[in-house]
Parts: structure tokens; C-alpha cells; sequence
């Protein structure tokens, strides 16, 4: 009998999760059944949407995410011993797992998958730039955005998993890229270190003049994660038929109240603006292809996947909630 450990949630979330909000559960796990596997957890994934999430599913839940693991028994003949697979097990250092599993929430099946050929990459990269941020970044921005070389693209949360990433693509296919993000450090490391024209710390700029400086053409394309006054002065900005991807709206997650924000109908009519938010599960029969590619950029270098890496399991809460507060500098992931 292998003894798992496993984050559960207990309450929903009140503004900011706290630690009590959680407990960590040991147990023991049962002989697998024909079709399962015995993972041994190597990285696991922290993302907003775990908080997002919470307050749609009763509680107690185990604390889902995508994690990385490696096969140690099975009674699957997919998943050999010695096998790496990417599932949606979350906080747990050992997990029985079969393709069938139901899951928590509102998320898909075909969540099991075996870990993509990374050639040589680093296995966290399954959680990451080439896993459900990755696909996120790759099928939300281009998908929706419909970028063209020339345009001009802006990204909020550009320092975080998904932005860091659509900047990148955006700048790949001949856009011309502006990034807010919330501190001087990550906008220098946007501009140094990913090639983005242009970043802004939110924190400190005025939005709507720092944005007219820089996006003397307007702009085209805007990949949304933050929602909030943010985006509603960019929209302001956008060009006539500018396409609009919402992703997320991460200033507003850990709020008692639901924000308010300066409407958007003028822009969308004056300038028959598209807004359409986004499940990248909407493609998931697609995200081999999305895997591929974003492979091959890495390995090119045309793509640069920076990690926020945490290690320990008693350290899952802590990454997550950094993670939420900003403290993040490209994906935060945990090394189990």
C-alpha cells in the first residue's frame, strides 16, 4: 500500500486564500484496477484559475491542477512504467489516475495525456509553456487576435504564464508588442530579455497617456488577463475592427466585490471592436498541434519559457498565493 499525501479545500475562498482554507490529507491508496496508473507527482502547476474556479465547486474538493508524473505501477499498457503523463491531479505527491476519471468541475476528460516529446526540454515545461499555458497563449491570441505583421498587439499580466508567452508569438509574427506588467523589474526583463517594444508598469504610469505614447498607430490586438479600469482604457485605444481575446481578469479574482469599470459599449460600436472571451479547452482536440510548435519555437529560440520555481510540496500554498500577488516572474510551477 503507498501512503499519497493530498492538498484538500475546505472552505471557499474570502478574498485572498488562506492557509486554513486548506488541509493536507494523507492516505492510503487502494491495488490499482485494470486501466489505472500510480503516478508519483514530479512538478505541479499554480494558475489563477484555481482561484477563479473556487467558488463554483462545493467544497471539500482535492485542489485540482496539471501536474507532471511518472508512471510507478500500472495495469494500463498506454502508460508503461517509467512513463511521464500530464494530468489534472493537482496538489497530491502520489495519485491513482485512469483516462476516465471524472473530474472536478466544469473541465473536460481529456485531461490525460502522455508528457509531449519535449526533446530535451525540461519535463516542468508539460505544465507550462508547452502545457495548458502554453496551448492558451497559442490558440487564444492567434485563434481570436487573428495577428498581422505590422499590427500592433498589447498584453496585460505580460509577465505572467500565458502573457509572457503571446508576447512572444505576437513578436514571431511581425507585430509590434506592448506589455503592462506590475513592477520596473519585469518590465526591464520584457524588454530585455523577451523583445517586447514596449512595457509599462501599471503601478506607476498613467494608462491612457503612457498607452498614446507608446501606440502612435493605435492598437490592433489586445490579449486580455487582468480585466479591471486596465482594460477598459486599452479598449478605449484599439483601432477600428481591433479584435479583443479575454483570457482572464486576474485584478478582480481575490476581491470581495465585483469591481466596477468604465462601460465599453462606445468603443465597441464607434469602432466595431470583437471581444470574445475563451476556454482553451475549446481546442483541446488541437493542442498536439499547439505542443509541436511551440516546441520548435523554444528549441529555435524564438521562444523563451521562463519558470517561477517553488520546490516542496508543503510549499503549494505558498507558490500560490505569490503566484496571485504577482511575485511570479513567467510560470510559477512546484518541483515535488
Amino acid at each position: 500500500m503507498v501512503k499519497a499525501r493530498k492538498w484538500v479545500v475546505k472552505k471557499h475562498f474570502d478574498g485572498v486564500p488562506k492557509l486554513s482554507d486548506f488541509e493536507i490529507v494523507e492516505y492510503e491508496l487502494p491495488p490499482l484496477k485494470d486501466g489505472e496508473v500510480l503516478l508519483k507527482t514530479e512538478w505541479v502547476s499554480v494558475d489563477p484559475y484555481l482561484r477563479a474556479y473556487n467558488k463554483n465547486i462545493p467544497v471539500p474538493y482535492d485542489q485540482f491542477s496539471f501536474q507532471v508524473g511518472v508512471v510507478k505501477e500500472t495495469k494500463n499498457p498506454k502508460f508503461p512504467v517509467g512513463t511521464k503523463v500530464v494530468t489534472h491531479k493537482g496538489w497530491c505527491d502520489y495519485v491513482i489516475d485512469n483516462e476516465t476519471s471524472p473530474e472536478v468541475g466544469h473541465f473536460p476528460k481529456a485531461l490525460t495525456y502522455k508528457l509531449p516529446d519535449l526533446q530535451g526540454l525540461s519535463p516542468s515545461l508539460g505544465v507550462g509553456a508547452v502545457g495548458m499555458p502554453g496551448v492558451t497563449a497559442y490558440f487564444g491570441f492567434l485563434e481570436l487576435c487573428q495577428p498581422k505583421a505590422g499590427e500592433t498587439v498589447v498584453v496585460t499580466g505580460a509577465a505572467g504564464a500565458v502573457g509572457s508567452l503571446v508576447g512572444q508569438i505576437a513578436k514571431i509574427k511581425g507585430c509590434r508588442v506592448i506589455g503592462f506588467a506590475g513592477s520596473d523589474e519585469k518590465c526591464q526583463w520584457l524588454e530585455k530579455e523577451l523583445g517586447f517594444d514596449k512595457a509599462l508598469n501599471y503601478k506607476k504610469v498613467d494608462a491612457q497617456t503612457a498607452l498614446k505614447a507608446a501606440t502612435p498607430k493605435g492598437v490592433d490586438c489586445y490579449f486580455d488577463n487582468v480585466g479591471g479600469e486596465l482594460s477598459s482604457t486599452i479598449i478605449s485605444q484599439m483601432n477600428t475592427r481591433g479584435r479583443v481575446a479575454v483570457c482572464g481578469s486576474i485584478s478582480a479574482y481575490n476581491e470581495k466585490e465585483v469591481p466596477k469599470a468604465s462601460i465599453l459599449q462606445p468603443s465597441l460600436v464607434f469602432k466595431e471592436l470583437t471581444i470574445e472571451g475563451f476556454n482553451v479547452y475549446r481546442w483541446v482536440d488541437r493542442w498536439t498541434e499547439g505542443f509541436t510548435q511551440l516546441v520548435a519555437w523554444i528549441k529555435g529560440g524564438q521562444l523563451k519559457p521562463t519558470e517561477h520555481v517553488t520546490e516542496g510540496f508543503d510549499k503549494l500554498y505558498d507558490a500560490f498565493v505569490g503566484m496571485l500577488a504577482g511575485e511570479n516572474t513567467g510560470k510559477a510551477v512546484v518541483k515535488v
